[in-house]
């Protein structure tokens, strides 16, 4: 914000007399100042004094200066101004809303202390303070005030927020207190606020925080709810002194606060939601501010000082011009001012919500403005200063505006279109629509006032390219829902229309008219469809219409007025009848009655078609006549005028209505009759006694009379009954005119007599009520009076005696019984006997009812009372009376009935037949007459099929057993299926014959399959085959064929079908038949014959596809021959030959065709050459226009010159492009040169303008005399080209010397120095360099030396040469370059000799840096050329040791490395030996490698996977390091899966207890227990390996720090299980062991967590049922399916674990992830089970021992006490035990005597081997009987 001085309005006084406050008014026009001395200075905007007046003291006896004015402000409506005194008063003061209006005291509040400040936030609201601390209201409507609330401290400072609707006041003892009128949904507290330190007389509310300040010069910033936000303090300024007042600006987004000679402004930044000081302003002698006033738009600040001065500031934060017409100053973030530069009118642009405005544009004929903040959008109407703001969120700045409506903006984005009204704050609504025109949009905002609703808002936009859709606003709602238009119009059965959105969307809400023109149809729209709610959702009063088109509306453009004409009104009431749309397709004008649902053309070739404005008139133009419905309820009322033109639009104004007509070039006006226009705007506006003057002023006509009919039905729903009797008098309806007469009489006397509206009487009501013969409700009325008498004679003037006895039944009245008498007597007298009957039969007289119906001819009647009546019944002669009646009368089934009652079957029968009541015969047949039910079936199907009841007629015929009628009757009632079902039962030669009708039948529904198989089984398959041909199922048709028919009769068939389809010009029939036999060829040449080249070409291309390009080329050919010009060229072009195409046009002197097609078909340039050959047949002048026309023309020269076509081109340049002349001559002379023509191409290059060219030809010529000749006489600057082209050609002849004198006389050294160089003449290169060029001569010597180096050896040999000259001259620098610079080009000897020359050079001759350089340059080369020693050497003399060991060990000469480490310099003794190292590794040096660093050596054997000299070496090596390598070879061959090998490598090189070879030695576990093929006596010798490494592991892990361990405790259990495996392949290998093995096998299922579960009880399973123990097998066996079940489930949850409770056996056991038995193993398990289980002879009980518990169990359940394991079984050790030396280790007597006896016996090696592993593992066998030899 920048505050800029304007102006001083009131000068100071030289002492205090200070302005006490100041105010503007809400419409910025006022500015009001009151001084010290109590006057009221009014200002204009502009700063100029206009008006004046004093404020009076609340008593005068105390004098006029007996009090001060505290405050001031005028009144939202800008006329009064509210002045706020010390003496205890309020005055409100009316000044007018013109300057010098008188000014008068009109409210006046007392109070009881003096008020102290004061503001007016909202109409008739003051709110002021008070010194006693109270905060009050003061309402100047009521005159009264009244307390907001109190306090106990003086109040300092008032203010408001922006929108005036809440207040805030500081206090003396700093308290500030928040109230609010409305908190607008912010939720912020009410009450004391915060505490300000000092007295907040400087108090501001700004959008986002409320600022104080006081006399302790600090400024605070608190937030909503009390929080410091920021703090300014200025207390140490000794310049500041304390802040008096504050202001905040309208849009709440900058402060300002005064102090003493200053304004400092803060301005609110949103990015960083802080409060920013700008640059304070000063002003010397401004002494204390006293009074602050913003300006309503923010544009203007005034200053009132303590001396009573007035300065104005300009606020502006920026200003711009727009489009030099407006002028745009923002001041405020939010706020903008935009001036009309021309007319100077102002309009405030603000943003309610605070929101910056970033962009404003002036759009629309300059009228509407458009602004864009970040939430929201800003529109406002610049001619009514009607502004909105909406929520819109950014979406690119990709909205499109339209302003055509002066009331509503439409905006259209992504599809979206968005109605926002002007004025108002909400958008109207947002639809979807991808049609975005105006003339596709009409919207009507409260154009026309409607009866009964405040707004009149609608809507018609398209929904889609077929859809209209019409809508309306009712208050803030906007509701959709949607009724359909059909096809060519509006029908809807009315059932549906009760209960769809036709009822509830358009009849309820009365819509009058929708015209809008679309062309060319309506198509069928979905019955019911929910339109979706946009906008706003309400339940009720929402109105809309959409319509489907089948094609996209055509606009009609004759005129502006004529987009999409529609003019949505509700004229009528809600329950009125009459809606209807006006829709003009196929060029006719349709009206539909959308209630009614139905349509009526009412005009034909109908071009223009428009609403009256502001009526109900619609006017159409038919050809030559102008039609106007004046009643558009009456459409058949039309008027006629005949006009000579095209309507162009319509014009109403000063009173009368005019179309206007183009005819011709003059518009002539027609005017309409201005009367029945009135009419209708009359009848809208409800003034029914106008619209009755009108017609009374009318001759009857049609026209008028459908007025009448209208305006009486409007005025009756008025109940403008004296009206009505006139519309009824005028349309010559007597009865209803006399009855409404009477009615008014009555309506009048009552009005006289009681006052009020007659029309309430009941009486009146009644009659009304009876007038729309609405009895019931005339009824009610009366009885709701009493007046029962007056409802009786209704109901008996009109008859209705039931109506008028029913009344006086339920009133009681005495004269009941009279008056049904009289209703007797009154039924008799008119002959109505059978209401008589009914009476007396209700009075419960049935003879004389019965009577009554005989006499009335109605014996059915008789009939029923006599069924009813068993009485009546007995009497035998009225029954018979009565039969006689029927039977006479033909009511057998009535008589029949009668018969059957009175036990008569057989007569029964007979009237039931006769009657063809056959169902009752039926019935009665089954129980009285069983034979003849078959014939009445047969009856009833023929009486059935005689009434057209053919389907009902089947069922009976199947009953009656006539198959032939059934099969008739189905197919003529269509039932197919039950055809077909009938047919199938009977025998083939029946159904034969009926089977091609029902295959007919399916043939029409397309449902050829079904009528195939019926065809085939009528043996009709030729109808078949038929069938599809007609279809057009060629193929299968064919297929049919070919099962029946042999392919050369098929062929024949197709063939001669395709040529009478061929005859009857059914080509592509006859194509398909040809194609189907494989004879394309034949369809191919019918097209040709026929001329049909397209489908020809398409055969071609489908067949042929090799000749469709020769095809093209063909048939161009013939018909350019027949001059077919545009079909031949269609196909050369699509052989690709354009070129033909466009000869054939030049050829038939078609040029322009040529062109074309050389324009689209050529390429870039082919057209420019037509357009050449066109322009050169012509010549002349023509072809210079023709060029110019296609733009050519120069393009057309230089053709012509580059073909050589001089004299064409000569002509054309001539004739109209002089300038290029020259060029043509150029061209001309080139060409002259290439034939050889010098002389003439001489002259020509001269006419050209070019003799440098004619020089350069003779150059090029070697004519160096003409060159000579030319250059002298033409072209003086070309002498010396010649002269240096001489030089040439003497150079070409090795003629140096005369060269060089020519380019001497040319003036070129630097060209003869360039020529000695290229021939390698250096000496007289330097000649020439240094005679004519000194300059260059260094840069030449030294490009001699890169040339003498490049040249090789004797290159090299010259750079010596010169080396030497130096070092003979004593320049041992440049002699050292020399040598330098000799590079190895095949002679390295020379160049080592030059390189050690320079080295030796330089350490004699040259400082000491000069020597490292040389020798650190030579060192590498001579290493690079493999003479490591002499680098060495060199780097030795300048004591380089490093580099000279470098070089030594590049060599590979070791020893001399490290003799020269170990001599000069052994902290490299380490450097070298490790650059060994890395040699011999690299080198794959192993073994030399073994001898410096065994463990690199080790490791490069692991790299090259020589794992046996790695295990060879290691061994060699200490323990750790050759265990390190046995587990890295072992982890490789686990990877590899060669985990025996691993093992094996573990027996040979032991197991050491290290923690990190667990995991080895449980992965060689696993995979030895996992591996299949191990259950043998095999596989001892791998078990017994596995044993021995886990006894080895176990004996040192006892002597490690894992003893005891959990580690350790796992690794017995695993040798434990590998003994039990061992010792079980072991035992398999002796007969009498076998039981020892499946013992073995049984005790290891108690290790199940370490084993594979499955493997486990398979193989404890087989080895059960092996020994006999089948109770045991069948047990294991089945939990080995479970288990392989749960594997392939990936789930042991669903295991059974019922059979092993009291076991050991674990229930948790890891899921295998694989099955460990094949799958054949697995069947012949599961079909052993379930035989076994079928067999049901096996008790399912594991087998249990003394202890009560299974026998392999170790624990018993009962006691819990664990028994030892036995060595040899596994099995628990219960007597008879053997002790062996280790604790824990036993065996059972039985079970160790037996395994000793068996080896004893067989002399197994493995069971004695398993015996020696007994005894290392238990410390010895427990005797000594036993030898292992």
């Amino acid at each position: 914000m920048q505050l800029k001085h304007l102006r001083t309005l009131l000068s100071p006084q030289d002492g205090a007399a200070k302005v006490t406050c100041m105010a503007w008014s809400q419409n910025n026009a006022k500015f009001a100042v009151c001084t010290v001395d109590r006057v009221v200075l009014l200002y204009d905007e502009h700063g100029e004094r206009r008006d004046k007046f004093s404020t009076k003291p609340a008593d005068m006896k105390y004098g006029r200066k007996s009090y001060m004015v505290k405050g001031m402000a005028f009144s939202p409506d800008s006329t009064k101004i509210a002045i706020g005194q010390t003496d205890n008063i309020i005055y409100v003061y009316k000044i007018g809303e013109d300057w010098g209006d008188k000014k008068v005291i009109c409210n006046k509040f007392i109070q009881t202390s003096a008020v102290t400040c004061l503001q007016w936030p909202a109409e008739y609201i003051i709110v002021f303070g008070l010194a006693e601390g109270k905060v009050r209201l003061a309402n100047t409507k009521t005159n009264k005030s009244s307390t907001i609330y109190g306090t106990e401290s003086y109040v300092v400072s008032l203010t408001t927020n922006c929108s005036g609707k809440g207040i805030l006041s500081g206090h003396a003892d700093g308290t500030i207190v928040r109230y609010f009128f409305d908190d607008e949904g912010s939720g912020e507290s009410q009450g004391k606020l915060v505490n300000h330190p000092c007295p907040p007389y400087a108090l501001a509310w700004a959008t986002n925080s409320i600022v104080a300040a006081g006399c302790d010069r600090k400024i605070v910033a608190y937030g909503k709810e009390g929080h410091v936000l920021q703090t300014f303090d200025y207390s140490r300024n000794p310049q500041e002194r304390e802040f008096t007042t504050a202001v905040a600006s309208p849009g709440g987004q900058s402060v300002v606060l005064g102090s003493y000679d200053r304004l400092r402004v803060f301005n609110w930044s949103p990015q960083r939601s802080i409060w920013e000081e700008a640059k304070p302003k000063e002003i010397a002698n401004l002494y204390t501010i006293t009074a602050l006033a913003w300006k309503r738009d923010g544009s203007r600040l005034c200053v009132g000082t303590l001396c009573g001065g007035v300065e104005q500031f300009d606020c502006c934060l920026r200003r711009s011009i727009y489009k030099n017409k407006f002028e745009l100053t923002y001041v405020g973030p939010s706020q903008v001012i935009v001036k009309n530069l021309s007319s100077g009118t102002r309009v405030v642009l603000k943003s309610h919500y605070g929101y910056e405005v970033e962009e404003v544009k002036i759009l629309g004929k300059e009228r509407y403005l458009v602004a864009h903040t970040s939430d929201t959008l800003l529109l406002g109407d610049l001619n009514t200063n009607r502004l909105s703001e909406i929520a819109w969120q950014g979406s690119g700045g990709n909205e499109k505006y339209f302003f055509e409506n002066e009331n509503v903006c439409m905006i259209f984005n992504a599809g979206e279109l968005t109605l926002v009204e002007y004025g108002n704050n909400d958008t109207l609504g947002s639809v979807r629509t991808e049609f975005m025109n105006p003339h596709l949009i009409s919207v009507r905002i409260n154009e026309r006032c409607q009866r009964g609703t405040e707004d009149n808002k609608k809507l018609a936009y398209l929904i889609d390219i077929k859809t209209i859709a019409i809508g309306e606003w009712t208050g803030n709602y906007f509701v959709w829902r949607r009724a359909l238009a059909k096809a060519l119009g509006i029908g809807c059965d009315h059932q549906r229309c009760e209960t769809t959105c036709y009822r509830q969307g358009l009849r309820e809400a009365g819509w009058e008219h929708v015209s809008f023109a679309c062309h060319p149809g309506i198509e069928r729209a979905p019955e019911e469809s929910t339109f979706s709610e946009l906008g706003y959702t309400s339940s009720a009063e929402s109105r809309s219409v959409s319509f489907e088109m089948q094609h996209e509306p055509e606009w009609w453009v004759s005129s502006p007025h004529l987009t999409i004409k529609e003019i949505v009104k509700s004229r009528r009431q809600p329950t009125s009848p009459s809606n209807c749309v006006i829709c003009c397709f196929f060029l006719q004008l349709h009206l539909y009655d959308i209630e009614s649902c139905s349509k009526t053309m009412i005009l034909n070739f109908c071009s223009y078609v428009q609403w009256v404005p502001g009526s109900d008139v619609l006017v159409a133009q038919n050809r030559n006549s102008l039609c106007v419905w004046y009643n558009i309820e009456a459409p058949e009322r039309v008027t006629m005028f005949t006009i000579r033109g095209d309507v162009i639009g319509l014009e109403r104004g000063g009173g009368k209505t005019e179309v206007m007509v183009m005819e011709g070039v003059t518009t002539v006006a027609y005017t309409l009759d201005e009367g029945l226009i009135e009419f209708g705007t009359a009848i809208d506006d409800g003034d029914y006694i106008r619209a009755t003057a009108f017609l009374e002023t009318l001759e009857m006509t049609p026209e008028t009379e459908a007025m009448w009919k209208t305006l009486s039905k409007l005025a009756l729903e008025a109940r403008q009954l004296h009206i009505a009797e006139r519309c009824f008098s005028a349309l010559g309806q007597v009865a209803k005119a006399r009855f409404l007469h009477e009615t008014n009489e009555i309506a009048d006397q009552v009005s006289r007599e009681y006052g009020g509206e007659g029309t309430d009487f009941y009486q009146v009501r009644a009659r009304l009520a009876m007038l729309e013969k609405n009895y019931k409700l005339a009824e009610m009325i009366f009885l709701e009076q009493n007046a029962v008498e007056e409802a009786m004679g209704m109901y008996q003037e009109l008859h209705r005696w039931d109506e008028c006895i029913a009344v006086a039944e339920a009133k009681g009245h005495p004269a009941l019984e009279k008056l049904r008498r009289s209703y007797y007597q009154w039924l008799m007298d008119t002959q109505q006997e059978e209401r008589a009957g009914e009476l007396q039969e209700s009075q419960g007289d049935g003879l004389a009812a019965i009577s009554l119906y005989l006499k009335a001819g109605l014996p059915a009647k008789a009939a029923r009372l006599v069924l009813t009546r068993e009485e009546l019944l007995a009497n035998t002669e009225l029954v018979e009376h009565i039969t006689a009646a029927l039977i006479k009368g033909e009511l057998y089934e009535r008589a029949g009935d009668l018969f059957e009652k009175i036990h008569n079957p057989q007569k029964a029968l007979e009237c039931y037949r006769k009657g063809n009541a056959f169902m009752k015969a039926v019935e009665l047949a089954r129980l009285a007459f069983p034979v003849e039910v078959v014939k009445l079936e047969e009856a009833w199907g023929d009486h059935l099929v005689q009434q057209k009841q053919l389907d009902a007629a089947i069922n009976h015929y199947i009953e009656a057993r006539c198959s032939i009628k059934a099969i008739e009757a189905a197919l003529g009632a269509r039932q197919w299926k039950k055809a077909i079902y009938i047919l199938d039962l009977q025998d083939r030669n029946t159904a034969s014959k009926y089977y091609p009708l029902v295959a007919q039948h399916y043939a029409s529904l397309q449902e050829y399959e079904i009528a195939e198989e019926l065809y085939t089984k009528g043996d009709r398959t030729k109808d078949a085959i038929d069938m599809y041909t007609q279809a057009g199922c060629w193929e299968q048709a064919h297929k049919l064929a070919m099962k029946c028919m042999r392919p050369e009769d098929v062929s024949v068939l197709y063939i001669t079908q395709a040529q009478e389809m061929e005859k009857q010009g059914k080509y592509r029939e006859a194509e398909r038949l040809y194609v189907t036999v494989e004879e394309p060829d034949l369809a191919i040449t019918m097209y040709k014959k026929h001329k049909l080249y397209d489908d020809m070409i398409r055969l071609v291309g489908k067949h042929h596809p090799d000749l469709l390009s020769d095809t093209h080329l063909h048939l161009g050919k013939e018909l350019e021959a027949e001059g077919r010009l545009q079909e031949a060229e269609y196909h050369y072009l699509e052989a690709q030959e354009w070129k033909a195409t466009v000869n054939m046009y030049r050829a038939s002197g078609l040029w322009e065709e040529a062109y074309r097609v050389a324009r689209t078909q050529g390429g870039a340039n082919a057209h420019k050459h037509v357009a050449y050959l066109w322009a050169k047949s012509l010549g002349g002048e023509a072809a210079v226009r023709l060029l110019n026309k296609l733009g050519l023309l120069e393009a057309a020269v230089d053709h012509a010159a580059d073909n050589c076509s001089f004299e064409f081109a000569f002509e054309l340049s001539r004739l109209a492009l002089k300038h290029k002349t020259p060029e043509v001559h150029l061209k001309y002379a080139m060409f002259l040169e290439d034939e050889g023509k010098f002389k003439e191409a001489e002259a020509e290059f001269i006419r050209a303008g070019k003799p440098k060219e004619a020089v350069l030809m003779f150059v090029h010529n070697q004519d160096w005399e003409a060159a000579q000749r030319v250059a002298e006489a033409h072209d003086p600057d070309s002498v010396a080209e010649v002269l240096v082209g001489q030089a040439q050609g003497a150079l070409e002849e090795k003629d140096f010397q005369k060269a060089e004198g020519l380019l001497l006389r040319a003036q070129r050294p630097g060209l003869a120095l360039n020529y000695y160089k290229e021939a390698g003449l250096w000496s007289d290169a330097l000649r020439i360099c240094k005679d004519y060029v000194p300059s260059q001569l260094e840069a030449l010597q030294e490009e001699y030396e890169r040339e003498a180096t490049k040249k090789g050896a004797r290159g090299v040999e010259g750079l010596v040469e010169q080396a030497r000259h130096w070092e003979q001259a004593g320049e041992y620098s440049h002699a050292v370059d020399c040598y330098l610079k000799v590079r190895d080009s095949g002679n390295s000897g020379l160049a080592e000799k030059c390189w050690m020359k320079a080295a030796e050079l330089s350490i004699k001759f040259l400082p000491p840096q000069r020597n490292m350089e040389v020798v650190l340059a030579v060192g590498p080369q001579l290493i690079g050329i493999g003479k490591h020693s002499a680098a060495a050497e060199l780097y030795l003399n300048l004591d380089l040791v490093k580099e000279a060991i470098d070089a030594f060990i590049e060599g590979e000469e070791w020893n001399k490395a490290k003799r020269v480490a170990k001599e000069l310099d052994p902290r490299y003794e380490d450097y070298v030996d490790q650059h060994y190292k890395e040699f011999l590794k690299n080198q794959g040096k192993v073994d030399s490698l073994v001898g410096v660093d065994v463990i690199a050596a080790l490791d490069l054997y692991v790299e090259q996977g020589q794992w046996d000299k790695c295990i060879e070496t290691a061994t060699k090596q200490n323990y750790k390091i050759l265990h390190k390598y046995v587990a890295l070879y072992a982890t490789h061959l686990i990877r590899e899966g060669n985990s025996a090998q691993a093992l094996a490598l573990y027996v040979q090189h032991g197991a050491p207890a290290n923690p990190q070879n667990f995991n080895i030695y449980k992965r060689i576990f696993t995979d030895m227990v996992s591996s299949p093929g191990t259950n043998c006596a095999e596989a001892y010798h791998s078990w017994a390996d596995l044993r021995d490494v886990l006894f080895n592991l176990c004996e040192n892990l006892v002597k490690s720090s894992e003893a005891n361990s959990p580690a350790h405790e796992e690794f017995k259990t695993m040798l434990l299980i590998a003994h039990y495996y061992a010792t079980r392949s072991a035992a398999q290998s002796v007969k009498q062991l076998e039981t020892v093995a499946a013992r073995l096998s049984v005790s290891l299922l108690r290790h199940t967590q370490l084993l594979p579960v499955d493997k486990a009880f398979y193989e404890a399973g087989i080895a059960a049922k092996a020994v006999g123990w089948e109770n045991m097998a069948f047990i294991f066996l089945n939990r080995f399916l479970d288990l392989t079940d749960a594997i392939e489930e990936g789930t042991l949850d669903g295991l059974d674990h019922s059979d092993f409770q009291d076991t050991d056996i674990p229930f948790e056991v890891p899921l295998p992830a694989k099955q460990h038995v094949p799958e054949a193993e697995r069947e012949e398990v599961r079909d052993w089970v379930l035989t076994v289980s079928m067999d049901q002879r096996l008790e399912q009980v594991l087998p249990r021992d003394e202890r009560g518990a299974y026998e392999a169990s170790l624990v018993a359940a009962s006691t819990g006490v664990q028994a030892l394991p036995c060595l040899i079984t596994g099995y628990p050790i219960l007597r008879n035990k053997i002790e062996f030396k280790r604790p824990g280790k036993a065996a059972n007597k039985d079970n160790w005597n037996k395994f000793l006896m068996a080896i004893k016996t067989s002399h197994s090696p493995v069971c004695q081997d398993v015996l020696k592993f007994i005894s290392q593992w238990c410390g010895g066998l427990p005797s000594t009987s036993f030898s292992f030899q």
